[in-house]
């Protein structure tokens, strides 16, 4: 008997987890994928179950999404959350034939990630009141994440053991539980500390071990970083779309404007594919036309 979708969910929520390590944000968006699916056939009216959707029923889906002027990289990541669905389903047995093997993502030009520059970054750190409560605080997140090219769920997960202030390293923790060492400068460092004088004023620390507290004692959320990186923005005039992630960019695209081996580079962001890393090459091509010039012999 085929499995319902509830059942079906489940056990591609445990092979995500268990079988593939999947940060627990990858796990939510796969299984936000495969619902919305659901819910389209039910909208329907249809009772059909995984096992028997068709690759003219995902197009119809699919037809319906770009309707609502969902942007094709929104598109694409649905696709291949249904994509890796129905391979699951696949390698379980639950089906013989892939119905999504023939989906097409729709094409995207490259996406160059928002930057910032070292001026503006500045600007933000110096709209920080260290006056006021969590000023100290904001500023050593400020210059982790540029410091240290860290993802915001890196950061809010930092924890005081993680930081070896005589060998200049942080052991941080990233997609899928892996772990790397990432240096971290004198700099960062200082204002770690000088935020750690604030946190040992706090009435209650309910997470000891972890970096970054809120007022409470408990443990930042991303969207209170969110939040933290847009005002600070806002205070400084930044008119750029920008994240915590455009730290992690920038710190990536000043690494290789630098002259940084792009491998050192990879190493430090934690990404798997060092094609992953290329994109910050395409981001200053002025950069990239001056290195031909000095260093190309026919330039």
């Amino acid at each position: 008997m085929s499995l319902g979708w509830k059942e079906a969910f489940r056990n591609f929520e445990i092979y995500l987890r268990l079988e593939k390590s999947l940060s627990e944000n990858s796990i939510e968006a796969y299984l936000d994928d495969v619902q919305k699916l659901e819910r389209f056939f039910t909208e329907k009216g249809s009772s059909i179950l995984p096992a028997g959707v068709a690759y003219t029923d995902l197009k119809e889906f699919l037809s319906r999404i770009s309707e609502e002027n969902i942007n094709p990289r929104t598109q694409a990541r649905l696709i291949s959350g249904i994509r890796a669905f129905y391979r699951f389903l696949l390698t379980d047995g639950e089906i013989n034939d892939n119905p999504s093997s023939l989906l097409e993502s729709p094409r995207m030009g490259l996406r160059l990630p928002e930057v910032l520059t070292v001026g503006e970054i500045d600007r933000m750190v110096g709209a920080i009141d260290l006056s006021k409560p969590g000023g100290h605080r904001n500023k050593a997140i400020i210059e982790t994440m540029y410091g240290c090219g860290l993802r915001v769920s890196e950061l809010v997960n930092l924890r005081l053991t993680d930081i070896h202030y005589g060998e200049g390293f942080v052991r941080i923790t990233g997609k899928g539980d892996k772990q790397r060492l990432v240096p971290i400068g004198s700099r960062t460092l200082k204002e770690i500390d000088l935020y750690k004088t604030d946190r040992s004023r706090l009435p209650v620390i309910h997470d000891e071990n972890i970096v970054f507290l809120n007022r409470r004692g408990r443990k930042l959320t991303r969207a209170m970083i969110f939040t933290i990186i847009k005002d600070l923005a806002a205070i400084a005039g930044i008119r750029k779309n920008i994240s915590p992630h455009t730290l992690r960019h920038s710190f990536a695209t000043h690494m290789i404007e630098a002259g940084a081996d792009l491998r050192a580079v990879q190493e430090m962001l934690g990404h798997e594919s060092i094609i992953t890393t290329e994109i910050y090459t395409h981001i200053d091509r002025s950069f990239l036309r001056d290195t031909l010039i000095m260093f190309h012999p026919r330039a």
